[in-house]
């Protein structure tokens, strides 16, 4: 009989400045850091999440003003990295994280990369230049179409204009890349592609591939 693998579990950060919400599954192992893209929130990940439970302690913060995060004055790369690493460092399991960003959460993902320790980074559907002006415009650009049916209440973007002005200085790229991105797997024909939203039209697969870089 295979015991049940853990069950997720919500936590908030105790600063009132710099509060994060959070999901995790697991209390051992390498962490995983999973970040979401502007407009959507930490569900995004929960099927991965589900996937990955027992191998590793997985971690899945909203963002400032997405989900159940509070508002905050500061939004820059560098201020929400540094409360990232505060939040991976509290969890006391000694290994540096597994980084995984989704669309401007790849900005995030490589900002932290640049910064804290980190084991490995992968980022998906990271975008190639400055985001799109309206909130309609960032939806549409996200690829929602890739995401089958039974997995699109967990990519319901928030409709809300003041979070492109809020995040307006993620516009310009964090200026290094430290560490080399783990892209997807190669085959006869070169380097694969990751379809838009690669995490929620194949969670398993997803949470295999990340299983193999633990």
């Amino acid at each position: 009989m295979h015991p049940q693998p853990p069950r997720r579990s919500t936590h908030v950060t105790n600063s009132p400045l710099s509060r994060l919400v959070y999901d995790r599954w697991g209390e051992y192992g390498r962490p995983v850091l999973l970040l979401h893209g502007l407009l959507f929130d930490r569900t995004m990940w929960w099927p991965v999440a589900a996937e990955l439970a027992g191998d590793c302690t997985v971690i899945a913060p909203d963002l400032p003003g997405h989900g159940q995060c509070p508002l905050r004055a500061d939004y820059s790369l560098e201020r929400i990295a540094a409360d990232l690493a505060g939040l991976v460092n509290g969890l006391q399991l000694h290994r540096a994280p597994i980084v995984v960003g989704h669309g401007t959460g790849a900005w995030l993902a490589i900002a932290f990369a640049d910064a804290y320790a980190t084991h490995c980074l992968l980022t998906l559907d990271e975008p190639t230049g400055d985001l799109p002006g309206t909130v309609d415009d960032v939806v549409a650009a996200a690829g929602l179409a890739a995401v089958p049916e039974h997995y699109r209440p967990f990519a319901e973007p928030r409709r809300d204009p003041a979070l492109l002005a809020a995040y307006a200085g993620w516009k310009a790229q964090p200026p290094t890349r430290r560490l080399v991105v783990a892209g997807p797997a190669s085959g006869p024909s070169g380097p694969a592609r990751d379809s838009a939203f690669a995490h929620l039209s194949d969670p398993e697969g997803f949470a295999a591939r990340l299983r193999a870089l633990l």
